[in-house]
């Protein structure tokens, strides 16, 4: 199956760095979010990343031109009709995502596979309202999608294994590395990170230690890259929140409930890097 044209529906940090990783490998990319001023916007953002690397010589000269020269922004749902697989990675909800899908089965021709970049809910719910259940699957990118290798790709249970065959090979045409997860709350990588944040959290809370010195601990003691809290800002609160949300719910286990610090800041408005305030402020930077 042949697959030159992609739809990424969502323009936020996520659907940004998807954009950019299949427009990298030279897929043509319709970004698609409900103001066309947000897809303009990640495509501005994506220029300046890449100007950036120009200048600094972490990529050939003329990446920002071809990258950017691949995707085309819209604010319009039906632009998308024509493309040959769609990335859905909109606002971590599943109501908002079953109201897109429904409009989805009315606009794309029913052979077009859905992949949602959803990062905890239940894929199965989602292929279950759709005309096309069996060309529904999960396609999880990660943060910094146009950097990060891997993607873990999810059957629903109605999910087709033509379908999987499909999403593994385009993972690995645009340069991931991806794995097959059977579908379960939070599936493999943040099934493990989050209730690590979510612990982190709680440490926080109750004053055992500084954020600093939490994120340097894990940093020198437990190898990590970055830590909970620099990684959590950088996620989004906000989104390490829902996902505690739905490892709770679905598990029925509270060794997933949410630290309250996590709910506090959320609803404070405090998500990270997004924000310019999470557990650090960056409003200076």
């Amino acid at each position: 199956m042949d697959i030159n044209k992609v739809a990424v529906l969502g323009a936020g940090t996520m659907g940004m760095g998807i954009a950019w990783a299949f427009a990298g490998a030279g897929k043509k990319v319709v970004l698609y979010d409900i103001k066309k001023e947000f897809s303009d916007k990640a495509l501005e953002r994506i220029g300046k990343g890449l100007a950036k690397a120009e200048e600094k010589g972490q990529v050939p000269a003329g990446a920002k031109d071809f990258v950017t020269g691949n995707i085309t922004p819209t604010g319009t749902i039906e632009d998308i009709k024509d493309v040959d697989y769609v990335v859905e990675s909109v606002f971590e909800n599943m109501e908002v995502k079953k109201t897109l899908y429904a409009e989805l089965d009315k606009i794309l021709p029913p052979e077009i596979i859905i992949a949602t970049n959803t990062s905890s809910l239940s894929i199965t719910e989602i292929a279950a309202i759709t005309k096309r259940a069996d060309k529904v699957v999960g396609m999880h990118f990660f943060n910094p999608a146009n950097i990060m290798a891997l993607i873990e790709v999810i059957p629903a249970l109605q999910t087709s294994e033509e379908t999987i065959a499909v999403t593994m090979e385009l993972s690995k045409a645009i340069g991931k590395k991806p794995i097959k997860v059977k579908e379960g709350p939070g599936f493999v990588v943040n099934r493990i990170l989050i209730p690590g944040m979510n612990e982190a959290a709680f440490i926080l809370y109750e004053g055992l230690a500084t954020a600093e010195d939490i994120d340097k601990a894990m940093k020198l003691g437990a190898g990590w890259p970055m830590g909970p809290f620099t990684l959590a800002d950088m996620v989004g609160i906000d989104i390490a929140l829902e996902v505690c949300n739905v490892l709770h719910k679905e598990t029925g286990d509270s060794k997933y409930r949410p630290a309250p610090i996590l709910k506090q800041m959320v609803r404070a408005g405090y998500l990270g890097r997004k924000t310019n305030r999470g557990f650090y402020d960056y409003s200076a930077k």
